[in-house]
């Protein structure tokens, strides 16, 4: 049987693996495999990016979502959190903010908002691009027709954040009620893509009832559609959710799965997410050195970042803060690398 250290060279060679041989890589994994693995992909991300990391400018603007994802402290049943949206005057504040401190990319993230329809969506991402024509615009707003990603897309929107959450449909079933479908977020990710966007998708790690062979299926998932941006991150529970009891995910696995998802996707954007961070103090640190290569300060308004609970003790100050750029330079030029003010698209 091959080696653990011959698929790793297979799949840094071929970018590519079977779902046998992703399964072996996760449940064979030792501390020896792993930083041997985050030692290639770190080298893989430093053939395309250098030492270079991409900063996004990240907008929390509505809690309010018509979904009920059991592991969503954003879900619509959850009667104990203090919603708010912000008003376009205040969205295009914190994009003035952000263009101050040289962002060049805003991410506009939320909950299923139906305040928030089709065209105010698109008048908003227009008067953005209006505003900042040099910055780049992505959006996180959840499953939408292919029609309104038309729209969106045509007003300005570069970029879609879709987490798909899990590939594996009897997982699907256990985090979602029976009025979302796994096929529908499937084809989203395709219609994004077919679009012309710069598509994200990406899972939880050590999500409720998740096995290996679920993340294997992920890794496939993910192997076929070839997403521009994967955004992972460990689950945390969140209290006023069916979940609220469950364990939270594993750092180390995801920080695995990042370096994994680099040598398959060699020129992926693949940010250090704020889950990391949450659970362990160096977890954006972590991240970088296993192969991601993008970092997503918050540029919510203090007064509503703590209100953005889509699990508990979610980070939203210090390192993790817009405002504390400074700081997030300081330490990724402490570890060798630097903070690039660019739009940081994916190259072609």
């Amino acid at each position: 049987m091959i080696s653990l250290t011959h698929l790793i060279e297979k799949l840094q060679r071929e970018h590519c693996l079977r779902k046998e041989e992703y399964l072996r890589l996760l449940t064979e994994r030792t501390p020896e495999i792993q930083a041997l693995l985050a030692q290639k992909a770190r080298a893989c991300c430093e053939e395309t990016y250098g030492n270079g990391i991409f900063i996004r400018g990240l907008i929390e603007f509505s809690n309010y979502c018509k979904n009920n994802c059991y592991y969503c402290g954003l879900r619509c049943e959850n009667g104990n959190i203090s919603r708010y949206r912000l008003t376009e005057e205040e969205i295009l504040s914190c994009c003035e903010e952000g263009y101050q401190l040289g962002f060049r990319t805003f991410v506009l993230q939320g909950g299923e908002d139906p305040y928030f329809t089709h065209q105010r969506m698109a008048d908003l991402v227009q008067n953005i691009k209006k505003a900042f024509p040099q910055c780049a615009i992505t959006l996180s707003v959840g499953e939408q027709s292919r029609e309104t990603y038309a729209l969106w897309r045509k007003a300005g929107a570069d970029r879609y954040l879709l987490r798909h959450e899990t590939a594996d449909e009897n997982h699907y079933r256990l985090l979602h009620p029976q009025s979302m479908s796994m096929a529908r977020r499937k084809q989203c990710l395709w219609d994004l893509k077919d679009l012309g966007y710069q598509v994200g998708a990406g899972m939880m790690v050590g999500s409720p009832h998740q096995t290996m062979e679920h993340l294997a299926e992920d890794l496939c998932f993910l192997q076929e559609l070839k997403p521009h941006m994967v955004g992972i991150g460990p689950f945390i529970p969140q209290k006023d959710t069916p979940f609220g009891a469950e364990s939270a995910g594993s750092v180390d696995l995801t920080l695995y799965l990042l370096s994994i998802i680099r040598l398959m996707l060699p020129k992926v954007l693949l940010p250090a997410t704020t889950a990391l961070a949450t659970l362990h103090e160096q977890g954006r640190e972590q991240g970088i050195l296993a192969g991601a290569n993008v970092c997503m300060p918050n540029l919510t308004p203090q007064t509503h970042r703590a209100q953005y609970a889509i699990y508990d003790r979610k980070l939203s100050s210090h390192g993790e803060s817009a405002q504390n750029l400074n700081e997030i330079k300081k330490q990724m030029e402490a570890m060798g690398f630097t903070i690039l003010e660019s739009r940081g698209d994916y190259p072609q």
